[in-house]
């Protein structure tokens, strides 16, 4: 009897092609729109945790920031608070760091033949490529006896390795940095952007030696990157970092921090939170046009009960029972809300490869959103074709029968 009601259901799709497609448009465009929404919110949530996880795993921040007499905080970054000789006390005294790597950093122009790129210029150490999660990609990285003869070394990211040398091979070629020359080690294999947007392959690494005391002239050092033994030891560091730096630099209790350390897990987890209930208002939103998609469902079906009343009286006059009726138009609903979340199905992954390919944004199609958009719609269609269904079971045949 089920199928016998979906092949009714069918030919009454087929005989009505235009009014069948109608009232399927609503249901297409819901289920199409939530599949989309939630592609591009899924999206944005992979793109900015990869952009965040790219920066290390389990990773601190140390800036030095100071407070000035008005008691205005400073930018992390603005003052000279943070020495080599900081970085080595947390290094030493430190249960749960697996590396660090200082930095400093500074603009400069790079220049190789006829050739010239403005680009980053970072000093630090060899862990920095196990901290920041850099490989080279040609040549190799610098050692720590390059760190104590102070070596003109440098490593290049693969942006400024294209833009100096276009095809050629980088490695073993002497650029000049601020007019210094420095022998060209390796070439960092591709990072991207950053979450800011800024490239990641934009910048040359060199000796933070060679940085401090051959180019830059400085004393202290910019910022100090910090890899956790693990991800539960995140908070276990960031708390020892802060009592080390506290006591060496003989801050009062009480008294503000003259640096900050940012924990990047607790950035990724604000950020995914962000970008979760983001999806979750554009998936809710596109929602909304499945439940218009029901209603319009629900008018289609009470047209077709009071169209087809006496066809209803008839079949109740040769012996079909309440349920039978009840039944075929509640068939008919369901089928209605699949043909068209089907159809809204393709239309959903064809407008995210769309929105993919003509705006550059990232989507993300997860096999959950499909399928909860396709019961969703199944549901849609149960529960408003429930009443038109009940209204045809409870026609009095004989009242039907008479009805013209």
């Amino acid at each position: 009897m089920f199928w016998e009601n979906v092949t009714i259901a069918l030919q009454g799709l087929a005989a009505n092609k235009l009014r069948s497609l109608l009232t399927m448009l609503g249901i297409i465009i819901g289920v199409g729109a939530v599949i989309a929404m939630v592609s591009i919110g899924a999206g944005a949530r992979a793109k900015v945790s990869a952009q965040i996880a790219s920066l290390g795993s389990n990773l601190l921040v140390v800036s030095p920031g100071a407070v000035a007499p008005n008691g205005m905080r400073l930018s992390a970054g603005s003052t000279t608070t943070l020495t080599m000789a900081d970085a080595k006390a947390v290094e030493r005294e430190s249960t749960v760091i697996h590396v660090l790597a200082p930095i400093v950093s500074r603009q400069y122009q790079v220049v190789y033949g006829n050739q010239n790129w403005q680009t980053n210029v970072v000093g630090s150490t060899p862990e920095w490529t196990v901290v920041r999660d850099y490989q080279p990609d040609k040549g190799s990285f610098f050692a720590s006896g390059d760190l104590e003869s102070r070596a003109r070394v440098a490593v290049l990211g693969r942006t400024v390795a294209d833009n100096l040398f276009g095809g050629t091979d980088a490695v073993g070629q002497v650029i000049r940095i601020n007019k210094s020359p420095f022998r060209v080690i390796g070439v960092l294999a591709t990072k991207g952007q950053s979450t800011t947007g800024s490239d990641q392959d934009d910048m040359v690494i060199i000796p933070i030696t060679t940085a401090q005391e051959r180019l830059m002239g400085l004393q202290y050092i910019q910022n100090l990157y910090i890899q956790a033994l693990d991800d539960k030891s995140v908070d276990i560091a960031q708390e020892e970092v802060s009592t080390i730096l506290r006591k060496r630099h003989r801050l009062e209790p009480g008294a503000p921090d003259d640096f900050s350390v940012r924990n990047l897990q607790a950035v990724m987890a604000a950020a995914e939170e962000t970008t979760q209930t983001i999806t979750v208002l554009l998936g809710s939103i596109a929602a909304i046009s499945l439940l218009v998609g029901g209603i319009g469902i629900m008018n289609i079906m009470l047209v077709s009960v009071t169209e087809r009343t006496r066809e209803i009286g008839i079949r109740k006059a040769i012996g079909a029972k309440k349920q039978d009726i009840l039944q075929q138009f509640l068939v008919e609903s369901m089928v209605i809300s699949i043909a068209g979340g089907l159809v809204g199905i393709l239309a959903g992954i064809t407008g995210a490869w769309l929105i993919s390919a003509l705006a550059g944004w990232n989507t993300l199609i997860s096999f959950g959103s499909v399928t909860l958009a396709f019961f969703f719609s199944m549901a849609i269609g149960v529960f408003f074709g429930i009443y038109p269904a009940q209204k045809a079971a409870m026609l009095d045949p004989i009242d039907a029968l008479r009805y013209e």
